[in-house]
């Protein structure tokens, strides 16, 4: 794993923070990227220490989505396809897993956000699937398993983005803040309260065996 794509912290017991880290590039999902992300919550699924995960993003930006720049010299239906296991280890991953959204999270950047159990965010934050626009299907079944089927159908029908306040009534953010740091804050606080608790791995292993099986084709 390149270090440099995903800082690696753990600011308390029972807690690792994991940092996307190509501001430049909007922390764009690249292949190399997203096999750091996959690398990395595959260790920490098995570390018996951590107990609680904080994604977030470097920068003013949460994640812009796949890179467009590789989707662009290559062929995307095979790129979406190599992806599918990042999406099942995110998505699957056995213990709770809290996005701290720090500015915009949109197409693959709000697919992340969303495969995540808790989002908490700031007033920079929007999100939608902008993509559809040029002839990429958004994940409708995981937007839909979120927020309410009218907000899921409007953003991947129009392309159209929300900004934080709408996503906070939509349910899209368990809560908003003013700025980052009261944002980490609040989200470290939230994740030191999970993993102290010890119950949030067989908590979400109950919610996992509910979901829907989303990303198993």
């Amino acid at each position: 794993m390149n270090e440099t794509l995903l800082i690696v912290e753990r600011p308390v017991e029972g807690v690792v923070q994991l940092t996307l880290n190509r501001p430049d590039s909007k922390n764009a999902l690249s292949k190399a990227l997203r096999t750091a992300l996959v690398t990395q919550l595959t260790t920490l699924a098995e570390d018996d220490a951590v107990e609680t995960v904080i994604l977030t993003g470097a920068g003013e930006v949460f994640c812009a989505g796949f890179d467009l720049k590789e989707l662009s010299q290559g062929d995307s239906k095979a790129i979406f396809a190599d992806a599918a296991n990042y999406h099942r280890v995110v998505h699957r991953f056995p213990k709770p897993l809290i996005a701290a959204v720090n500015g915009p999270a949109v197409a693959g950047g709000m697919d992340l956000a969303l495969m995540c159990d808790i989002r908490i965010g700031t007033v920079k934050g929007s999100f939608g699937q902008p993509q559809v626009r040029f002839g990429i299907p958004a994940a409708y079944d995981l937007i839909a398993s979120v927020c309410d089927e009218a907000t899921a159908r409007y953003l991947c029908l129009t392309g159209n983005l929300i900004d934080s306040d709408a996503a906070l009534a939509r349910s899209i953010l368990s809560e908003c803040f003013s700025d980052r740091t009261q944002m980490l804050k609040e989200v470290l606080n939230c994740a030191a309260t999970i993993a102290k608790s010890k119950i949030g791995k067989s908590s979400k292993a109950g919610f996992l065996a509910r979901q829907p099986r989303l990303f198993e084709s």
